[in-house]
């Protein structure tokens, strides 16, 4: 099951009240997206955890998605890195299919943590000190972080070019006009928007690498508001896209905009990303990663 019940039980009430009945994002969804598998510095953060509580880390399985943004970070969302039981330990794949081997690894027979190494490279996980803050800045950030022969590994099993992040303040400096005209781009390994059945509504799909266009709705302090629009020829994120990218292509260049945190139940409106040319998100970076 893509939409995880522990990864909706992760966003706050703080965020919730921000974004009025909004729910956690994880997926891209079908209409105007495609698969993205130039985009390697995009990846799944994976979870080793013990989910019966016995004591046994038992349950191994992909819950959000996020960047690499130098050699050794990988930026994602707080509420991704938060709330899980003692003892969980993180994982991350930058493949293009990660549902896809995770199946294979587990047909294998392999053990969970044999299975969390086959598909992921371990790293250590630092969430912003302030999360979950308020209403105007949430605080939702965090990292994996590597050590040199993690960041090795993970750069031998998929070679990639870390996210080229903005400096500060460049989305209010763009302006409103700016905004408007810059193209945005989301990506992720969320589900698909919600399907009506006969149990009522559902999320497909998810774990493999897809983008989408969206278009500009609004810029606060803190977050970017991207609208998702089937009839506007737009796309967007979903469950399990969470910590994700969005993307905006300035001066010909790509550059992180944000990452995902939530959107409208359904998948079908609004992505809410968390902006990363503020002065929090920076202060958070800089211990990490060098800004420019």
């Amino acid at each position: 099951m893509r939409r995880s019940a522990l990864l909706t039980s992760l966003t706050t009430a703080t965020v919730a009240a921000v974004l009025a009945g909004a729910t956690p994002a994880s997926a891209i969804n079908t209409y105007n997206a495609q698969p993205a598998p130039e985009r390697t510095e995009v990846g799944a953060m994976l979870a080793l955890w013990d989910r019966d509580g016995d004591g046994v880390s038992e349950t191994i399985d992909w819950y959000c998605s996020g960047t690499m943004v130098d050699r050794n970070t990988f930026l994602t969302a707080a509420h991704c890195t938060t709330d899980w039981p003692d003892g969980v330990r993180f994982y991350v794949s930058l493949d293009q299919d990660v549902q896809g081997a995770l199946d294979k690894a587990k047909a294998e027979g392999l053990s969970p943590a044999e299975i969390a190494a086959e598909v992921g490279v371990e790293g250590t996980e630092h969430t912003s000190p302030d999360y979950p803050g308020n209403s105007v800045d949430a605080h939702d950030i965090a990292v994996i972080e590597f050590s040199d022969s993690q960041a090795a590994e993970l750069a031998g099993r998929w070679p990639f070019t870390p996210a080229a992040l903005p400096t500060a303040g460049l989305f209010d400096a763009l302006g409103p006009r700016g905004l408007d005209a810059t193209t945005w781009q989301v990506m992720g390994y969320g589900t698909e928007e919600a399907l009506n059945g006969p149990g009522g509504q559902a999320h497909p799909g998810g774990g493999v690498r897809m983008k989408a266009e969206l278009g500009f709705d609004a810029l606060n302090k803190t977050w970017l508001r991207l609208a998702m629009n089937e009839s506007r020829g737009y796309g967007g994120a979903c469950y399990g896209d969470s910590g994700g990218p969005n993307f905006a292509t300035v001066d010909g260049k790509l550059v992180l905009a944000g990452t995902t945190i939530t959107g409208d139940t359904p998948c079908y409106a609004t992505n809410v990303a968390y902006r990363v040319d503020t002065p929090s998100a920076r202060g958070f970076l800089g211990d990490f990663v060098d800004l420019p």
